[in-house]
């Protein structure tokens, strides 16, 4: 898929305006001096500053996971800024963001560094995958030490989405719905369950997977009855409290993932290794 072509807005001033300024207040007796005002404090524009990075962060890794900007596209700070209508200093922190979380990276030195999507490949799928294993294999053995009412009523939970993904296995060209309920069953262990140290990393490194799966979506669905049967048993033991069954079972789906992943990309071919 190509690269979205830039939408740029012509005789546009895209920079921030400028901080607002204290309030004048009347002058006062030489014997006193003036309070500062508090009119107009440090944070007055660190607010909006901070919505436009969250806002290109967010849009940014959108268009990345989705494919807009396909691995190994060039990345234009520039026209990133235009097509989102800010000015290039939250889109310069959005970047570094990504390239810190692996979602761009850099190539060339000096004057000839750029940025560009980070490709699709073997070696780096299979760690991204890894990593997604280990860290829902902890929710899973979270999920499976919880008390018994909340977990069975989030086995029941897992087992209508996976029943639901089941039905799916008739109908071959439905790839995005196989794709929400995949991530949909996954989540149900994980948000509302782990602590926020593990939420955050699992929110910064679950979208990375995200790539490979919609990319490969397609060919992945020759696969929907074997990832059934792997969720199944990840139920079942969250269902009967064994937290040692549950964390293996979620790290060999992963496992077996990767290994099914780096067949697809082995038989069609790496994403954006090349770049010009």
């Amino acid at each position: 898929m190509a690269a979205p072509a830039a939408c740029r807005r012509s005789g546009e001033d895209l920079t921030f305006p400028p901080m607002p300024q204290p309030a004048r207040r009347p002058a006062r007796t030489p014997t006193r001096r003036a309070a500062p005002s508090r009119s107009a404090t440090p944070t007055d524009g660190a607010e909006p500053r901070l919505d436009h990075v969250s806002k290109a962060y967010h849009e940014l890794r959108r268009i990345i996971v989705w494919g807009q900007l396909p691995p190994g596209a060039r990345v234009s700070e520039r026209t990133i800024a235009d097509r989102l209508e800010l000015s290039r200093t939250p889109v310069r922190s959005a970047l570094h963001r990504l390239e810190q979380e692996g979602f761009v990276t850099a190539v060339g030195t000096g004057r000839e560094r750029r940025l560009i999507v980070s490709p699709l490949t073997v070696e780096d799928g299979l760690e991204v995958f890894t990593i997604v294993g280990h860290l829902e294999g902890l929710a899973a053995r979270t999920a499976a030490e919880l008390p018994s009412p909340r977990r069975k009523a989030l086995a029941a939970r897992l087992r209508s989405v996976n029943n639901e993904l089941a039905r799916q296995s008739s109908k071959k060209h439905n790839a995005n719905r196989f794709f929400e309920l995949d991530i949909e069953f996954h989540s149900l262990y994980v948000e509302g369950v782990v602590g926020p140290r593990v939420l955050t990393l699992h929110q910064a490194i679950k979208p990375q997977s995200e790539r490979y799966i919609r990319l490969y979506v397609s060919v992945l669905l020759d696969q929907i009855a074997t990832s059934v049967r792997e969720h199944e048993k990840i139920t079942a033991a969250i269902a009967r409290g064994d937290a040692d069954a549950a964390q293996n079972a979620v790290e060999t789906n992963w496992r077996n993932a990767a290994d099914r992943l780096a067949e697809i990309i082995m038989e069609l071919g790496e994403r954006g290794s090349w770049h010009a």
